[in-house]
């Protein structure tokens, strides 16, 4: 039997009515937008569907009590919530569908999300923060299972910082006092998932205004919870987290998702305690539906008996809604058929409009293009050739821009040997509408504007005459003190970072000086160390997340590719989270701790700078670059460096390493020497001992793997040397493989090389443990000597004889 009342306070009996009856027509259209788009999916409008039919009520309960400032995390079940916070219109749901890139359409992610991923804009046209205190705030969905968990627990944990960090000077556009709330959002079967679980236990420790609302319907997709979840419940499973008169965690709701009084009642008392009090929740919302399956790819009468089809048909949250309203004398049948029937009507409406807009954009595209075809199909003497492609695009009545380009550049293949105007009227309007259209599926990867940080120009250390020399540790230390008195929103946290200042002592003292929410400790979980740092930072503080050691990197992989590295670009620039995350890596001894993860993070992580310092004062650089503008970046420093004697630049504070730019560290004529971090030294000492040969290389520090080499100065020293050798420490094809293929795809060296341009990389296993490990496992002096050697032997037998 469902609960007699909703509690709702100081409102009179018609607003009580009038609320509950606008949740009733939002239920009913959300999910006659779900049947529609699935019919829309299978007509083949658009290529896929994924709806939140079966969850509406519970999602109008947690509307009810989300307020300007709250953020959501959650996944692709969630489009009556996100209409219920007036951020989603019908019009809005089908655009997505149909992936229209107008970003004034699809407001979430111009059509490079499909369906279902919602997100709300943070950001003004310029890229600065909007107020987001005064609105009700989604960040961007991603739809890896569970990957939404880490990123909460940093979107919860900027309330905490905002609420007991005093020192911040201003906090007016992100928080009021920390009352916000971060609300996550995941189906039953991805609590299988270890980042649920470490982001249950990481909220427990941290006690953050966090509620979690677990949709359960007993499936994920096809597979029942018996399969997924000891004992069928996770909320008995996750009793012990609990908190009692004794220990602090979390508070546990379980409430059916069709008793429309129960989960208002549920989710009132849930967020005056995660609001005032700050303590996490879970609410379990059980006995919940998913009337279309789990996506428009089957039909769940494929895997569910007939007695739960019943149960499902019987116990639907919108038929049971429309059960307790009619009980309750708000509204009579007749009343509420009218508000179907007013809601199917809006939806199709909606349908209409939104199709129309998508497709009248490619339309005048197709009209545009017809034309010029048509102009060149008369005058071309493979005028039969032609006819046939513009005959096809002429017959499209619902063309895609591939059907656009297809027609026209496969026309310029059959006049490349013709000369006549119409020919150089198609080939620039070929080049025009490529050059205008490919932004829309790929522009703002990173910051485009001016305060992005490859615009920030170099400021180069200076040394006084009597500069003192110190270990590495102590620049970086001194530089990260200096950050943290001048930027109050700055925030370091990892394991060992604050009591002991890291293992390496590059924090030393950091933590009394400034505080244990500004320099914290955390526990031994590196993916929701980085969700700390991504929903921080989306929240305008500047966090730096520190992984202990490159190989640890691993742990959080997914929410640093899937999450981090695309969230500028699937929200077409409306949201950004400036995250650095500070590691340590290169050379030290063993499996696993100087294995070099390059290659994979280079090629997973686009979207984030990747930054690779010789020293510590190029690190301390970049550091200061990062923080005078707004992008995610990894710093990795060299982890033999720490100890290392360096000159303390008498201007440490305002040097700046420059983003994407390399650096020649040492001047030659015979070879161009490419590397960097740690590997950079062996290669220096190589080519100290390569003059005593005759042979002098020019030596080039990347610096900056991702973004590489912007001003080609690369390619500058090759058409000086006429060789290349890249060395680094990462298995071949890795590290090397890309350098390469940026010098020879993207700079042409190839046009100023006379010899073979070469790579020399590590071993394809992990380093043996020991210092004899390291030495046949990487590139050793000798080995880079000898390379080198050899490449010199080629071009000159004579003057270099054969070494071995």
């Amino acid at each position: 039997m469902q609960s007699e009342t909703v509690t709702l306070s100081n409102i009179s009996f018609e607003e009580y009515k009038d609320q509950i009856l606008r949740d009733y027509k939002i239920a009913i259209i959300s999910r006659e937008c779900s049947l529609l788009g699935r019919r829309e999916v299978l007509t083949g409008k658009s290529k896929f569907g994924i709806f939140g039919g079966g969850k509406e009520l519970p999602q109008l309960a947690m509307a009810r009590v989300f307020r300007d400032g709250d953020f959501r995390s959650g996944y692709y079940r969630d489009q009556t919530f996100m209409m219920a916070i007036d951020q989603y219109t019908v019009e809005q749901f089908f655009a997505g569908l149909y992936a229209h890139t107008n970003i004034e359409k699809e407001p979430f992610s111009a059509g490079r999300q499909m369906g279902g991923h919602f997100a709300t804009q943070s950001l003004n046209e310029d890229g600065t923060w909007k107020n987001l205190i005064k609105q009700k705030n989604s960040s961007s969905d991603i739809s890896p299972t569970a990957g939404q968990m880490p990123r909460l627990l940093g979107l919860a944990q900027a309330s905490k910082v905002y609420r007991n960090e005093k020192s911040i000077t201003d906090s007016s556009n992100f928080s009021n006092q920390g009352n916000e709330v971060a609300w996550g959002t995941i189906g039953n079967a991805s609590t299988s998932e270890g980042l649920f679980w470490e982001t249950i236990n990481a909220a427990g420790v941290l006690q953050v205004p966090m509620v979690i609302s677990i949709w359960d319907d007993e499936y994920g997709i096809s597979v029942h919870a018996k399969h997924q979840t000891t004992k069928e419940d996770i909320s008995l499973i996750l009793e012990g987290f609990r908190r009692d008169k004794d220990h602090e965690g979390f508070e546990i709701f379980k409430v059916n998702g069709w008793d429309y009084a129960a989960l208002i009642d549920t989710y009132e008392k849930a967020e005056k305690l995660a609001r005032e009090s700050h303590i996490p929740i879970i609410i379990h919302v059980k006995e919940l539906t998913q009337p279309q399956g789990h996506s428009t790819s089957g039909s769940h009468e494929r895997y569910k008996n007939e007695d739960r089809l019943n149960w499902e048909r019987e116990y639907d949250c919108n038929k049971k809604f429309k059960e307790w309203i009619i009980e309750h004398k708000i509204a009579t049948t007749e009343e509420l058929l009218e508000f179907e029937k007013a809601a199917k009507k809006e939806v199709r409406k909606g349908k209409n409009e939104a199709w129309n807009a998508y497709l009248s954009e490619i339309k005048s595209e197709q009209k545009d293009a017809l034309e010029i075809l048509k102009l060149v199909e008369n005058k071309s003497s493979n005028k039969n050739f032609i006819s046939p492609l513009v005959k096809s695009l002429s017959s499209k009545n619902e063309p895609i821009r591939k059907d656009i380009l297809e027609a026209t550049r496969k026309t310029l293949r059959y006049i490349t040997k013709e000369k006549f105007e119409e020919k150089l009227i198609l080939q620039k309007w070929v080049n025009n509408y490529i050059a205008t259209i490919q932004p829309k599926y790929s522009a703002h990867l990173h910051n485009e504007t001016e305060s992005g940080a490859v615009h920030i120009n170099e400021v180069k250390p200076e040394y006084d005459e009597n500069a003192e020399i110190v270990d590495g540790r102590v620049i970086i230390r001194d530089n990260f003190d200096s950050l943290f008195s001048k930027f109050t929103d700055i925030l370091i946290f990892g394991e060992d970072s604050g009591k002991i200042g890291d293992v390496n002592q590059g924090l030393e003292g950091l933590q009394e000086k400034f505080g244990e929410i500004r320099v914290a400790d955390t526990g031994i979980r590196e993916a929701t160390i980085i969700g700390q740092g991504i929903g921080m930072a989306m929240r305008g503080l500047r966090p730096i997340a520190e992984i202990q050691y490159l190989d640890y990197i691993l742990y959080c992989i997914q929410g640093l590719s899937d999450d981090l590295a695309t969230l500028r670009y699937r929200t077409f620039a409306k949201q950004k989270a400036p995250l650095i995350i500070r590691t340590r890596g290169h050379r030290l001894e063993g499996i696993w701790h100087s294995g070099s993860q390059m290659g994979g993070l280079i090629h997973l992580l686009r979207g984030i700078h990747i930054l690779v310092p010789r020293n510590m004062v190029k690190a301390a650089g970049f550091y200061n670059t990062l923080m005078d503008s707004d992008e995610p970046a990894l710093v990795i420093e060299c982890l033999n460096g720490y100890r290392l004697k360096e000159k303390m630049p008498s201007n440490l504070p305002e040097t700046r390493t420059p983003i994407g730019v390399v650096e020649t560290i040492k001047e030659g004529t015979d070879i161009t020497l490419v590397s960097y971090g740690s590997t950079l030294r062996l290669v220096e000492q190589a080519a100290k001992e390569l003059l005593s040969a005759g042979i002098n290389a020019e030596i080039i520090d990347i610096q900056s793997l991702l973004p590489f080499d912007l001003n080609h100065d690369i390619v500058k020293s090759v058409a000086k040397t006429n060789r290349l050798l890249i060395i680094d420490e990462d298995v071949s094809g890795g590290g090397t493989g890309y350098i390469l293929h940026k010098l020879i795809d993207e700079q042409n060296i190839y046009q100023y090389l006379d010899s073979k341009p070469q790579t020399l990389s590590a071993q394809p296993h992990r380093p043996a443990f020991g210092t004899d490990g390291d030495y046949f496992s990487k590139p050793s002096i000798e080995d880079i000597y000898e390379k080198i050697y050899e490449i010199m032997n080629e071009v000159n037998p004579v003057k270099y004889p054969e070494l071995r």
